[in-house]
């Protein structure tokens, strides 16, 4: 599923980049998320049954989480440099050697896993019904800067999503002959509240980008390249902070570790309200965005660890599914959500004369994010429960030390 996952994008990213029309386009971007539902999963279910629980698999879901940072922010740079200097087609042409190697290595590295015995089933309706409830409660979000919540328009299709949402729900408990989830996986608290977690970081998280993006190119009037760049330091936190996330959890509770991260990120959202016409990327965006960056890291790998912990080998796709698929809920909602508010923010105070209302939107998006981010350190530090320190929990720094104590007693003997 990872190569054929990968192989998708590949190809859709090179029909991306010879799209010589907007629907075209679309349509290889609908492709793009294709391989990318099929691939991002894979590479979490692969590293949970490839490194046994414990230590060992925490310091790979520590670095899987620091290269999905760093994939995420340096794209903000490279594309920068890409887009000025070859065009937008650069940025999708430059995923198909990337692609190319992944297979061609993914091939030779990773071990081959067994297909489960027995007749194979897809639950085609699940499938459907999920996907479109959730793109009909977007669609309704998105519109209602212009409709108003209460206009038809809206209400139409976020009942309809809400009924589709139920209806799902139906069919996994009574009728699918193997459901796309099994419900019973979310008897198990630590999963609940993991994946709650996550939903909250991404929405208050994801926005982010999009917001100073923004920010320092059409306020502070940043080119692509030099925006790129000023994202460098949040690239080095949340890679820093997912790196040094395994070894925090060796020596102190989960629920310690996420609250941590997930109140520092409150506090860096809180500083990003201060954007103004007239603020500068020293005095504001860079204290505030490196905060919520490291807070997203604190948060991020702590919650993937706790989200997997206990799921026996056969639930390991579906686990790492649910999380995938409650890290893109989230950031997809609150994208919607943030840039409603802060759309509606700017149209208000455009009709009123005022003269930084594109920054005041975007304060009351920053704004609105730190409550989600309290919201998900409030949901940890209130109900994830503290497991015990075990064996399995041991410091990764201690290891070596053991290494060389085996080493020596070797040598004497």
């Amino acid at each position: 599923m990872f190569i054929a996952g990968t192989a998708l994008f590949v190809f859709s990213s090179l029909a991306c980049a010879m799209a010589s029309s907007r629907g075209m386009l679309l349509g290889a971007r609908a492709l793009q998320g294709f391989g990318g539902a099929i691939l991002s999963p894979a590479t979490l279910s692969i590293l949970t049954s490839s490194f046994k629980e414990g230590p060992e698999r925490n310091r790979a879901l520590g670095t899987w989480g620091a290269m999905g940072a760093l994939g995420a922010s340096s794209g903000a740079l490279l594309g920068g440099f890409l887009t000025q200097g070859l065009g937008w087609p650069a940025i999708f042409a430059v995923n198909v050697p990337i692609g190319l190697f992944v297979i061609f290595y993914g091939l030779q590295v990773i071990p081959a896993s067994q297909a489960s015995e027995g007749k194979r089933h897809f639950d085609v309706a699940g499938a459907v019904l999920v996907t479109t409830s959730l793109m009909l409660v977007t669609f309704a979000i998105v519109r209602t800067d212009t409709l108003g919540w209460a206009s038809l328009g809206v209400l139409a299709p976020l009942l309809a999503g809400i009924a589709l949402g139920l209806a799902f729900l139906f069919v996994e408990a009574r009728i699918a002959a193997v459901p796309l989830v099994r419900l019973g996986i979310f008897r198990t608290g630590q999963l609940r509240i993991a994946n709650g977690v996550v939903i909250l970081l991404y929405a208050a998280f994801f926005p982010v980008w999009f917001f100073l993006t923004l920010y320092m190119q059409q306020v502070l009037h940043y080119d692509a390249i030099e925006t790129g760049l000023l994202f460098l330091p949040m690239t080095l936190s949340i890679f820093a902070a997912s790196k040094l996330a395994p070894r925090l959890l060796a020596r102190f509770a989960a629920r310690r570790v996420i609250t941590t991260g997930m109140l520092t990120a409150t506090l860096g959202m809180g500083l990003l309200t201060g954007v103004a016409p007239h603020a500068g990327y020293l005095t504001t965006v860079l204290p505030g965005a490196t905060l919520a960056a490291l807070g997203m890291g604190l948060s991020l790998v702590p919650a993937t660890i706790v989200a997997m912990q206990g799921l026996a080998p056969s639930e390991s796709g579906l686990g790492s599914g649910l999380l995938n698929t409650s890290r893109l809920i989230g950031g997809a909602l609150g994208l919607a959500i943030l840039s409603t508010i802060a759309d509606a923010q700017t149209r208000h105070d455009v009709a009123g004369g005022f003269a930084g209302s594109l920054t005041s939107g975007f304060d009351l998006a920053f704004a609105v994010g730190a409550g989600f981010c309290l919201a998900g350190a409030a949901l940890a530090g209130l109900l994830l429960r503290s497991a015990p320190r075990s064996e399995v929990l041991a410091a990764p720094a201690e290891e070596p030390l053991v290494e060389v104590e085996s080493e020596r007693e070797a040598l004497a003997a």
